[in-house]
């Protein structure tokens, strides 16, 4: 019997041992190494899993759905992700693949990416809810997201921006454009559109191989239908950019005021020599060589604001521009953005070409309607956002932004001036704007209209900002149009139209 003993001692000592290594091992996986195998970009489990959940929906101001999951009828995949919307919002929802972030580092975009761990239902702020729905053998769902988008703005934003630049090309390339809307008081993103455009569907699929597919196509794409247009391209502003020269000089000597003569000479003799003049050699005012201010940016006379420019210096503009929201990217939840750029010159000469928007001198549609919404709320700029609030499943406010200031680039007077000279664009027979003084029917419109000569084509670029009713303002809209023409002609139509069609909602 001892002697039979010891082998089995030998025996249940390496059993032990084994047991031992395996339990360890087990642990080691599920505690350690857990995280990271979930994560590995071939464990299909995570977009398994991530499936299981109805995902909460994406809804406008005014409660139109633009994002849901409906049940699914394929074997491995619960749900489906739908956008009735499609290109018109794509900008605004982005879009949702069945890959998990660390499959693919594009998973998603927009407002998907922004608020994916609530909308999956998977966010810390849900687990005490997950956790009721648990016990009570309730079907766990995603929160619903609601941002600040008027579905009447962002339709007739998307539709005009279509109409005008569907099939138009330079050199080949598709015009691109962007037009946003802004609430003054708040900040609220009442529209937000870009063309060219994208159908989110296409990416919502349960192919793999179509999404790869789908995704390399729009990336090739130049220019990329991925892009918002509204907050990440940017083009010169042309005249509009007039409104922060003469903000500027407004404030540096408060003697100054709309019905200050300035010299507006044409051509002007600029301090390299060279000479800078109005649009098709135009003279401005009555042609005496001094004009009112607020009718030479009425007439959008470039002379007077370049002569502005040289004396007011490159530093004071800048900084006015800094204010307005120039050289910085905004940090919106759900918007990718791209700085305006103003660069204050040591050329002199070049200054004044920056003080009518051109030369380096960029901006987004986005900087656009902040230029109106400042003047329409005084000279404060508040916050631009399009994340209204999030809701649970049990309708409880799990987030809800609250709006913010996020500058005072003039004085309430300054503002004032502004607005003066905003309305004479578009109500003075003589204004750039005239011809849509009468676009929306009872409502005065203010506006200041742009022509920005690109230089990569012979077709300038087409800009407008303007805000609405001016004596009330409830709707701040900037307007770019590639390769448009006149700013009259190609961006302000789209800009009344989606005032129009905003104000129509408000039953103005």
């Amino acid at each position: 019997m001892t002697g039979m003993n010891r082998p089995i001692k030998r025996i249940s000592l390496a059993v032990l041992v084994m047991f031992v290594v395996l339990l360890v091992n087990v642990n080691y996986l599920q505690a350690v190494q857990a995280p990271s195998l979930a994560n590995k970009p071939l464990n299909d489990r995570a977009e398994y899993n991530q499936n299981q959940i109805q995902r909460g929906n994406i809804v406008t101001a005014d409660g139109m759905v633009i994002a849901a999951s409906k049940a699914s009828t394929d074997s491995l995949f619960k749900w489906q992700r739908e956008y009735p919307g499609g290109a018109a919002y794509a900008p605004v929802t982005g879009y949702d693949t069945i890959y998990s972030q660390s499959q693919a580092p594009n998973y998603a975009t927009g407002v998907e990416r922004a608020e994916n761990s609530l909308l999956s239902g998977t966010g810390s702020q849900l687990a005490f809810r997950n956790f009721i729905d648990t016990i009570t053998n309730k079907a766990e769902k995603g929160a619903t997201v609601q941002l600040t988008i008027n579905s009447q703005a962002q339709k007739t934003a998307y539709q005009e921006l279509a109409q005008t630049l569907n099939g138009k090309t330079i050199d080949g390339k598709q015009q691109v454009g962007g037009v946003v809307a802004l609430d003054p008081s708040t900040g609220a993103i009442l529209a937000m559109a870009s063309y060219p455009s994208y159908d989110p569907n296409e990416l919502a699929v349960h192919d793999t191989t179509t999404i790869n597919k789908v995704d390399s196509e729009l990336n090739s794409q130049d220019p990329s239908p991925l892009l918002n247009n509204a907050t990440q391209t940017t083009l010169p502003p042309g005249s509009t950019f007039k409104i922060v020269t003469s903000s500027a000089w407004y404030t540096q000597n408060p003697g100054n005021n709309p019905n200050t003569v300035v010299d507006s000479p044409e051509p002007l003799t600029l301090p390299n020599g060279n000479t800078l003049t109005n649009d098709n050699d135009e003279t401005c005012g009555n042609g005496s060589g001094k004009t009112p201010v607020f009718q030479a940016f009425a007439q959008s006379c470039n002379t007077p604001f370049a002569k502005i420019g040289v004396q007011l210096g490159g530093s004071t503009i800048k900084s006015m521009a800094n204010s307005y929201g120039f050289n910085s990217s905004l940090d919106i939840t759900g918007v990718p953005t791209a700085a305006s750029n103003f660069t204050a010159e040591s050329d002199s000469s070049l200054t004044a070409y920056d003080a009518i928007g051109q030369h380096d001198t960029t901006a987004t549609a986005l900087q656009e309607a902040m230029f109106s919404a400042t003047v329409a709320n005084g000279g404060k700029l508040m916050k631009p956002y399009l994340i209204s609030e999030v809701t649970a499943n049990d309708l409880s406010v799990v987030e809800e932004t609250q709006s913010q200031q996020l500058s005072q680039p003039i004085s309430s007077t300054v503002a004032g001036y502004e607005k003066q000279m905003m309305i004479a664009v578009v109500q003075d027979p003589d204004g750039t704007g005239y011809a849509f003084n009468q676009g929306v029917e009872g409502v005065e419109i203010a506006g200041k209209t742009g022509t920005a000569q690109n230089g990569a084509s012979s077709q300038p670029d087409a800009v407008f900002t303007a805000f609405a009713p001016a004596g009330n303002p409830k709707i701040a809209v900037g307007v770019m149009i590639e390769g448009g023409g006149y700013g009259a002609a190609a961006a302000a139509p789209i800009a009344v139209a989606v005032i129009s069609a905003y104000l129509k909602t408000l039953g103005i």
